[in-house]
């Protein structure tokens, strides 16, 4: 269970006189811009008492324009972003495929990036240990998983974020957009594991501006403008709604 009382997130904006930084974080998080009487603090809104709850058994599509606030709650959600206000419960495990690399070290290896990254996930060093050889071997890395992560390319990279985040099998699954990463052979592997993973689980939270993906995944969806929810209903009617916005330019119609 997800639930959502009157959720709102607020990042500070330290120089205020620096429009361009005032741009660039309105862009990535959407909201609005303001600034408090009688401070010289900015900050964005970049959710605005938001409430909604998900019921086991949900498949949430979370639609709305690039920077409408779709990747805050993602992220609020899966905890790496605290609430500035409002109520936020959560009953059950979660994996978010959204920020997969956080919690790796660049100068390590893939190995010791595996413990470090299931410890800041919340597994028990035990647990990371244990699931080792499994995530080494999904990943394709071979002999590149004892050298430092930073002589790895992208997608071996994304490879190794992606093997480590899809290992164990949540109750909450938390996806921005479909994966791709690595070569063909290995996207094939990917979305396998995705489908599995979004079969198992007993709630799923898929941002996706692709019509065909959240009509196969999802069977409910909300609408953010402006860090507000402005629509929840089944997938038809808010795709829809989501539509007949001039903002959603950069949603595909491909059905």
């Amino acid at each position: 269970m997800i639930e959502l009382d009157q959720v709102s997130v607020v990042y500070p904006v330290k120089t205020p006189q620096s429009l361009s930084l005032q741009r660039a974080i309105y862009a990535s998080v959407g909201g609005v811009i303001g600034q408090k009487q009688g401070q010289s603090l900015s900050y964005v809104q970049a959710l605005n008492s938001v409430s909604f709850s998900v019921p086991d058994g949900a498949r949430l599509a979370v639609l709305g324009h690039n920077g409408a606030g779709k990747t805050t709650l993602l992220r609020l959600i899966s905890g790496v972003y605290p609430p500035t206000s409002g109520r936020l419960m959560i009953s059950g495990k979660i994996s978010a495929l959204t920020d997969m690399t956080l919690g790796m070290e660049p100068e390590e290896s893939g190995r010791k990036n595996i413990i470090f990254r299931l410890v800041f996930m919340g597994h028990d060093f035990k647990t990371a240990r244990a699931a080792l050889d499994d995530i080494i071997a999904f990943s394709d890395l071979g002999e590149f998983i004892d050298m430092p992560v930073r002589t790895y390319s992208t997608g071996m990279y994304l490879r190794l974020a992606f093997a480590i985040a899809t290992h164990f099998q949540p109750d909450i699954l938390i996806l921005d957009e479909i994966i791709g990463a690595g070569d063909e052979a290995f996207q094939k592997k990917a979305l396998a594991r995705i489908d599995t993973l979004l079969d198992a689980a007993r709630i799923v939270l898929f941002s996706s501006h692709d019509v065909k993906s959240v009509r196969r995944y999802c069977n409910r969806a909300i609408v953010l403008e402006h860090g507000k929810v402005i629509g929840d209903g089944d997938v038809d009617s808010m795709l829809s709604l989501y539509q007949s916005n001039p903002a959603a330019k950069n949603l595909s119609l491909t059905a």
